[in-house]
């Protein structure tokens, strides 16, 4: 049997022997990780190990490692970084952009090794959102800049380190979630803004990077394309991430436990793949959801599996091509440019 079309969270840092058996049977694509999964290095790599072998293929497995406000790894065992917003704020960022891309660069590239090392293979950045005046903070200072080409510039730099150390990024939140007016981990956001100015400003920031192996969709509606539904809902937004940005990667939903989205779980599953999504994301562990979820989930084929053996390839080629790493010359290179001190 090949993988179904999910990439699943657990409950804790070990693996169940519930979930081991849950995991074998409806053998997810991959696997995401969250802080409540993560100790030490020895029993995440244990654990991303342990994962893998419960479906007995080498799976992605995933996490969300910005740094700043969203980072599931920190001290004692990881480095503490700042929201990648001040990395580009630091006083010569507006001086000397090259030495901003560089520890841009850089931060993603050690964050590469400290996730390759544990047996994590897939970083959920870079954010492409393009945040607005007035908009609400849960993009932020998570966001690589206030317009559509430094974030794209700076996504690219962002993606270089991590490719650099064998790690595949995500692009998200596809097409954009910088003008959400709530936090759609709480509830729908809805945007009005006019097709001209999305296309020119939050399109716009993933055009550069839509070769990408890896994207993520936004739980917001667009009102401008389709007032009742959002993206990760909505076949005509996909159309307009696949034909208007020119994303034809594997597109993977934003977490279907969040608020946004509504109603029983094996319909949060059906909505997203026949509007044209290839694989769901589930994230809180939840056995019973994770269950729903499952029954309600196909094997992937067609395109939706020609995009994840492609993802698959090009994630197998980084880790085999990832050279040797000085970090700790890395990591004074970095405080060298930005003066932050990451094992503060």
């Amino acid at each position: 049997m090949g993988a179904r079309a999910a990439i699943f969270g657990l409950a804790g840092p070990e693996l169940a022997a519930a979930e081991r058996v849950f995991f074998a049977e409806a053998a997810p694509w991959g696997f995401i990780l969250f802080a409540r999964n993560v100790e030490s290095p020895a029993q995440v790599a244990r654990l991303t190990a342990d994962l893998r072998a419960a479906v007995g293929r080498d799976a992605p497995v995933l996490i969300d490692q910005e740094g700043g406000r969203v980072a599931r790894l920190g001290p004692p065992h990881w480095r503490r970084w700042q929201p990648v917003m001040r990395l580009f704020a630091h006083a010569y960022g507006g001086a000397d952009e090259e030495k901003a891309l560089e520890a841009a660069r850089l931060r993603y590239r050690i964050i590469a090794e400290e996730l390759a090392g544990l047996g994590i293979d897939v970083d959920c950045v870079p954010l492409l959102d393009v945040p607005a005046l007035g908009a609400h903070e849960v993009i932020g200072e998570r966001a690589l800049g206030r317009d559509a080409a430094a974030v794209a510039r700076r996504g690219r730099a962002v993606c270089a380190g991590l490719r650099a150390g064998g790690v595949l990024p995500v692009i998200k939140h596809l097409p954009g979630h910088g003008r959400a007016d709530v936090d759609s981990h709480d509830a729908m956001p809805r945007v009005a803004t006019a097709r001209a100015t999305l296309d020119a400003v939050d399109f716009a920031a993933f055009r550069p990077l839509a070769h990408e192996a890896l994207g993520m969709t936004a739980h917001v509606v667009f009102e401008a394309i389709d007032p009742e539904r959002c993206a990760t809902l909505s076949p005509a937004v996909i159309d307009v991430i696949r034909d208007g940005i020119g994303f034809d990667g594997l597109l993977m939903t934003d977490d279907l436990s969040m608020n946004a989205l509504t109603g029983p779980m094996a319909d949060r599953v059906t909505g997203p793949l026949a509007a044209g999504c290839d694989v769901i994301l589930h994230c809180n562990g939840d056995p019973a959801e994770m269950a729903e979820i499952a029954a309600a989930t196909p094997i992937l084929a067609g395109l939706a599996a020609l995009r994840a053996a492609r993802a698959e390839a090009e994630r197998t080629g980084l880790r085999r091509a990832a050279e040797a790493f000085d970090i700790r010359a890395a990591d004074a290179r970095y405080s060298e440019l930005t003066g932050e001190n990451l094992h503060a």
